[in-house]
């Protein structure tokens, strides 16, 4: 039924979706497998991509042949460029996207590529010999052979979700975990862990007065996050701005002995820069506010995203203290914020390719590493992806440096330090930061994918040299041109 593939990708979020796209944009054919093609490259948490040091990864991604900044910019509903106030080293783009449109961009894409198939189905296993991956067994009985295989499941990996007291299986809301992978690894010989990741609830914006909220509007002039040509971003949607007060932190007390957080529960370690409300409240007792920010779903949807009231508190509780935000008196909740728990496998089990160390030709890429973030998953993914297709075919490895790229970093980070709790990228990591701009990514980057011969490298080489021809020229007119005091006197005094 199947033919032998170069590349089997095992999940297809931001990671899987990234892997499949490099390794068939070097010409390996790849299996795309998931166990629901309706949600491809799914933005399970916030419905934006980009921030601080993570709008560097997005851009480090596109010069690398890539696809996520051109889907972020064909689904863009606003832009801003954060911390223009400092030097041009942490200037970092952030998009807001359309959920429902980032994800059929993405199968569209996917779709489109030669070298891709897809199957629905759930893993449940890796098959080995002689330490040698060969290809992977699936829950309808199905052995699928292929050259490498790369696992990125995310948060699937016996998921648990929590709300309040109550807890069920499940990869996301409504999804069900992938069981049996993590069994047969461990049996392998490798080590697993458990961490913990949540959301926020989801908001009908029709029952939400905007009135009482501060706007936030995009940049006058939206950038993009691709160096190719993609659309412009000519009409945005604004975010709003609400806070919590006392009177919200004392309803969400009342919740906190349900709290799978506090009654132990959840075993597995959460993100520390991105809490939820009840952990802000018990962490930050002092503060008698925190900021929240209502993010709209997408155009054509009234869902909104209440960005920094993730929790797990019962449902009737994160109601309750919903409905003293200002705001937020007549609002009415689409579905709850919940909690879910992971397996996740230390890193440090890694090479820097993210070839597994014990069975050759494995690789890992994502939240089974221990990050959180869409972007920071993209990346490992590129990169897993890359190294799958030139370690079959007997090339040399790819791997990025601290100084060449956030992603270099990132993968430096997982694998020679290691994590014990979910990984997010920070400008503040990267020593070499003042190099690493959003700016000059597709000047760092672009040439290495134009040595390994990634798909559509030759038009965006053409535009990298054009781009260091018009420096150069800048830089032969400042060094050979003056200007006579006068001159320059009349030019300030106008």
């Amino acid at each position: 039924m199947f033919p032998e593939y170069d590349v089997v990708v095992v999940g297809a979020g931001h990671a899987g979706s990234e892997a499949a796209v490099a390794a068939a944009n070097l010409n390996s054919k790849v299996l795309l497998i998931t166990m629901n093609m309706q949600n491809i490259a799914q933005m399970s948490c916030n419905p934006a991509m980009g921030g601080v040091a993570k709008g560097q990864i997005v851009r480090e991604i596109d010069a690398l042949g890539g696809y996520s900044g051109i889907v972020t910019d064909h689904t863009m509903i606003q832009f801003r460029m954060l911390n223009l106030s400092k030097g041009p080293a942490m200037w970092s783009p952030r998009a807001q996207n359309d959920r429902m449109e980032f994800s059929a961009k993405w199968r569209e894409m996917l779709e489109l590529h030669p070298n891709i198939d897809f199957w629905q189905d759930m893993v449940t296993g890796i098959i080995v010999k002689n330490q040698v991956v060969k290809g992977v067994y699936t829950q309808m009985g199905l052995e699928i052979y292929s050259k490498s295989v790369i696992l990125t499941n995310g948060t699937f990996l016996n998921g648990i979700i929590h709300i309040g007291e109550k807890q069920f299986g499940g990869g996301r809301i409504q999804e069900r975990a992938a069981k049996g992978l993590t069994e047969q690894l461990v049996s392998l010989g490798f080590e697993s862990g458990r961490m913990k990741t949540g959301t926020p609830p989801r908001i009908d914006g029709r029952t939400i007065d905007y009135s009482e909220l501060e706007i936030q509007h995009g940049d006058e002039n939206p950038g993009k996050f691709s160096f190719t040509k993609t659309p412009e971003l000519k009409e945005q949607i604004p975010c709003h701005i609400t806070y919590t007060d006392t009177k919200v932190h004392d309803i969400l007390r009342t919740g906190f002995l349900k709290s799978p957080m506090f009654n132990g529960r959840i075993q597995g370690v959460g993100p520390r820069y991105c809490p939820s409300i009840e952990d802000k409240i018990e962490r930050f007792a002092d503060k008698d506010r925190h900021q929240l920010f209502v993010e709209p779903e997408g155009k054509n949807t009234f869902e909104v995203y209440l960005n920094g009231f993730s929790s797990s508190l019962p449902e009737d509780v994160q109601f309750k203290a919903m409905k003293k935000l200002r705001g937020f008196k007549n609002a009415k909740m689409f579905r709850p914020g919940y909690a879910i728990e992971y397996d996740y496998f230390p890193p440090t089990q890694l090479k820097l390719t993210l070839e597994t160390q014990k069975i050759k030709n494995l690789y890992f890429a994502g939240q089974i590493n221990g990050t959180t973030g869409y972007e920071e998953a993209a990346g490992q993914g590129l990169v897993a992806g890359i190294n799958a297709h030139l370690s079959i075919n007997d090339l040399e490895p790819f791997i990025l440096k601290r100084d060449q790229a956030y992603i270099g970093v990132l993968i430096d980070d997982l694998i020679n330090k290691g994590t014990d709790e979910p990984y997010r990228m920070f400008t503040s990591r990267a020593e070499y930061r003042i190099l690493l701009r959003q700016d000059n990514a597709d000047i760092r980057l672009t040439p290495l994918a134009y040595k390994l011969g990634i798909r559509g490298s030759e038009h965006r080489m053409l535009d990298v040299e054009a781009k260091l021809e018009a420096e150069k020229e800048i830089r032969e007119y400042f060094s050979t041109t003056s200007v006579a005091p006068d001159d320059i006197n009349e030019l300030l005094n106008s």
